[in-house]
């Protein structure tokens, strides 16, 4: 079951700070569409709508670990605090002093942890999201609080109508 990204205050240096609070899924999530291997959601209303791409791991290992759900969004504040925000979500903790490490194709990609989720800063969203569109296959590592590395795959086909879609959804 795919939960909803995080809501958290974006500030200018591209980290979340301590009033991140996850957002259940709930009844006020709304799927919106599916594009290939993403989905497009909604939740709340007005000011306070987030809109976001979707996507599950493919692939998780080591198979012998519960890696629980494991979510990879792109989300856009209605309000404007926040456009084509990349971020990951894993069923355990992180560890915040390994930081986890993306790659589509060649390009690699430093993210940081915080608690279950993991970010890019703000200097590297956009190119980001530019492999994401143009590529067939995002790789994250990460570790985790008990130092058991992981990796997961993402399939990018139907990404780039699913990020145009949940970004023209909260404009």
């Amino acid at each position: 079951m795919m939960r909803s990204p995080a809501a958290c205050l974006v500030l200018a240096a591209g980290l979340c700070v301590a009033v991140c609070a996850a957002l259940p899924a709930s009844a006020q999530t709304k799927a919106i569409g599916r594009y290939k291997d993403w989905r497009v959601y909604t939740e709340g209303t007005g000011k306070n709508q987030i809109c976001f791409a979707a996507t599950s791991a493919e692939d998780a290992s080591p198979k012998n670990v519960d890696h629980g759900d494991v979510d990879f969004f792109v989300a856009t504040w209605k309000s404007g605090s926040a456009s084509n925000q990349p971020s990951l979500r894993v069923g355990y903790d992180l560890r915040t002093d390994l930081a986890p490490r993306a790659s589509v194709g060649r390009d690699r990609f430093r993210m940081y942890a915080s608690g279950s989720e993991a970010f890019f800063p703000d200097g590297e969203e956009s190119s980001l999201i530019k492999a994401v569109k143009k590529g067939r296959e995002l790789r994250i590592e990460a570790v985790s609080k008990k130092s058991e590395r992981t990796a997961y795959s993402f399939s990018l086909q139907g990404s780039t109508d699913a990020i145009e879609k949940a970004h023209a959804l909260c404009r």
